[in-house]
């Protein structure tokens, strides 16, 4: 089989990460995954949620949504039907528990960072890329801390970067277009923390099963690329 793109099947799309796109937000990151785009904002708050007042660690938690025309026809904005879809949710939630993975909550006692993730242009992939360019984000924004006297220093910073894998006639696939994605036998996005290990394996059996022994092939496949994506991070928030 051929891939839409000619890609190898083991080959990246192009990815551009520019940083400080927003002058007003304290991090921020425009991420280009192929023709996949978000604009990613880490904002800064001065307290904690509720429940975690009476203690001394800080939070870390994200927001996603896709504009309306970020796909091939207008979709509505969840906003005009006054709930969230249930694929916003779970991917907002995966987003936040991976950047939790990125610094200890307690060396950023008192502070929230909140990530938003808004979708300008989906071509599969966007938790993915969600969650790469919200690490980005969220570095920047820490470095912005550290900078206006609201942390002591900086951190000890795990990098955090997504990528998706699919299989489609005997073949496992990287980094899925929309069209590969909805057609693929099955489809997985690993979230990486730093090369050797792995914050959440999330995929589906669409049309077979994932067998046993390919979890390692897809693994080692995953692995292969984060390397080139954890140098367009570091690039972006030096």
């Amino acid at each position: 089989m051929k891939r839409l793109d000619a890609r190898k099947f083991d080959q990246l799309r192009p990815i551009i990460i520019e940083p400080n796109v927003n002058p007003y937000a304290e991090g921020s990151a425009l991420i280009a995954c192929g023709k996949t785009k978000l604009l990613v904002t880490a904002s800064v708050d001065e307290e904690v949620p509720r429940w975690m007042e009476n203690n001394s660690k800080g939070w870390i938690t994200a927001e996603y949504g896709m504009l309306p025309r970020s796909t091939h026809t207008r979709m509505r904005r969840e906003a005009g039907s006054g709930k969230q879809s249930g694929r916003t949710v779970e991917i907002q939630r995966l987003i936040g528990r991976s950047l939790r993975q990125a610094v200890s909550l307690e060396e950023i006692p008192g502070l929230s960072f909140r990530i938003d993730c808004d979708v300008l242009a989906a071509d599969g992939g966007t938790r993915c890329a969600a969650i790469t360019g919200g690490w980005v984000a969220l570095v920047l924004a820490i470095q912005w801390c550290v900078k206006n006297k609201k942390l002591n220093q900086i951190p000890e910073i795990n990098q955090i970067a997504a990528i998706s894998i699919g299989a489609a006639e005997n073949n496992l696939l990287l980094d899925l277009c929309y069209e590969e994605d909805s057609s693929t036998d099955f489809d997985l996005n690993l979230v990486f923390c730093g090369l050797d290990g792995l914050v959440e394996i999330q995929g589906t059996g669409e049309n077979r099963a994932i067998n046993y022994d390919e979890i390692a092939p897809i693994v080692a496949l995953g692995k292969s690329s984060i390397e080139t994506i954890f140098k367009a991070q570091t690039q972006a928030v030096r």
